[in-house]
């Protein structure tokens, strides 16, 4: 490693270019700072090139491939389909990295410098970039922290990215699995759950923990599951994992402490995100962190160290883009000098599986627990006309309110078009919303979006596609 002797001065050095480093990097040029950003990859993070992206590409892939025989019923007349996954990840490799080339384009018009290397603090105002046998300096006013979070996998796992799999790599396949094993219920082991499902893998899902959901969605949840045919196990963990033969192996031990074994032709795990912190230099200023090793911020992202600012998966919270990308837009702007903070209270969870899943604030659960008087109001997907005609009457709306105030503590939607209804259900949880504020205005006819109004107005018995209620009101 040869040290330069040319030191560059920044107003801003972000370290790591995912969707919290990037979007931080352009909002804090658009504010007139000068901003060098230094990615040891490829711009875009693991979101756009490994993760998000990818997988998104598949589950569109699958909702479509599933529409097929509904559209034949239509009229719409075709051949034989199949699903060819070698041109599926032609496709993907095209749409990522047209994607990756416009934030790359965005950067250069906003007059970022991108930097490649790997990025390590030498003080609280400087920072070295190593990038092979380079190495460049530079002071900055303010650095952010945007290094996001590495997988972590349970212990005794041999991956061979061809039948032992991580959650990410399943993505790279050009076949598809005939028997397919998927350990975990987050998310991602969700959406691999009901695409390869509908793309004909035989598909069990091992869950090691309850699913993380309301009640009511959990429920349906394990219908579409049956419906599917996703053979689940529940309380099942794994002790260990072996292939022969072009066959995987699967110990697992119950609940009761009874061994189980599985065997299938491919096993993908889900691994628990951790921040990934190590080789920053973050040791050497003495930055303070958490218990779980993330870095500590306030409702802006600033650290311990005045200079210095975190986002994304190096912080507490959901290991989610839609939290780095929020932070990074924050911490720019605060360090602008506007007035502006960060509130994780309302941040929605989504699966774009089939049919999509999308939540915002408290389960019914959790509402009983913080002492709400909860009242709870369901419509089921199918009460509504636009989704009889498309064919999509799987799932409901499930809102939570608080019946002595009316306020709106929870929606939980399971169908088709959730993940943008929710954010209906965001803004009005942001904005203290109480049941009126939801059934007052004029929602358009027809459309999907009728079944948040409807199972609003089920509050007080007013939903007109639901059967007439019982007098009380479902208190519980």
């Amino acid at each position: 490693m040869v040290v330069g002797e040319i030191t560059e001065d920044k107003d801003v050095v972000i370290l790591g270019g995912g969707p919290g480093g990037y979007h931080a990097a352009i909002r804090a040029a658009s504010l007139g700072s000068n901003v060098t950003l230094i990615e040891r990859e490829e711009l875009g993070g693991t979101c756009l090139n490994k993760g998000c992206i990818p997988s998104k590409v598949f589950t569109h892939f699958a909702q479509q491939f599933k529409k097929m025989s509904h559209l034949n019923e239509m009229g719409m007349e075709f051949g034989e389909v199949e699903a060819n996954i070698a041109i599926l990840q032609q496709y993907k490799e095209k749409r990522v990295t047209q994607l990756r080339k416009g934030v790359e384009s965005l950067c250069n018009a906003n007059k970022i410098e991108v930097v490649k290397g790997s990025a390590s603090f030498l003080s609280e105002s400087r920072i070295g970039v190593e990038n092979g046998h380079e190495f460049s300096l530079f002071n900055f006013k303010h650095a952010i922290v945007a290094t996001g979070g590495d997988f972590h996998y349970p212990k005794g796992i041999e991956f061979d990215s061809v039948h032992v799999l991580k959650e990410r790599e399943i993505f790279q396949l050009e076949e598809i699995p005939n028997e397919l094993l998927i350990y975990g219920v987050d998310y991602i082991s969700l959406e691999i759950a009901s695409v390869f499902s509908i793309l004909g893998s035989s598909v069990t899902l091992i869950m090691n923990e309850p699913l993380p959901f309301d009640s009511g969605i959990s429920k349906e949840l394990f219908r579409q599951f049956k419906k599917q045919k996703i053979h689940v196990m529940k309380n099942a963990f794994l002790q260990e994992a072996k292939t022969s033969e072009g066959k995987v192996q699967l110990k697992l031990k119950s609940e009761s402490g009874e061994m189980v074994s599985l065997e299938g032709t491919h096993f993908v795990v889900s691994g628990k995100v951790k921040p990934n912190v190590k080789d920053l230099g973050l040791d050497r200023l003495g930055i303070q962190l958490t218990e779980q090793g993330y870095i500590e911020t306030d409702a802006q992202g600033r650290t311990s160290i005045s200079t210095i600012w975190a986002i994304g998966d190096v912080t507490e919270g959901p290991s989610l883009a839609v939290k780095a990308i929020k932070q990074g837009k924050v911490a720019a702007e605060a360090i602008g000098g506007l007035s502006v903070e960060v509130d994780l209270q309302f941040v929605p969870t989504v699966v774009q599986m089939s049919p999509p899943i999308a939540c915002v604030g408290l389960t019914e659960e959790e509402a009983v627990d913080e002492g709400y008087s909860v009242a709870v109001s369901e419509f089921p997907i199918r009460g509504n006309g636009y989704a009889h005609l498309t064919n999509e009457k799987d799932g409901f709306v499930k809102v939570v309110s608080d019946s002595e105030t009316d306020l709106i503590v929870g929606i939980h939607i399971m169908g088709v078009g959730a993940a943008e209804l929710i954010t209906s259900g965001i803004l009005g949880l942001e904005m203290v919303a109480r049941d009126e504020d939801f059934h007052f205005p004029l929602y358009p006819h027809p459309s999907y979006n009728e079944g948040l109004l409807e199972a609003v107005e089920g509050l007080k018995g007013a939903a007109v596609h639901l059967p007439p209620r019982k007098k009380e009101i479902a208190n519980r």
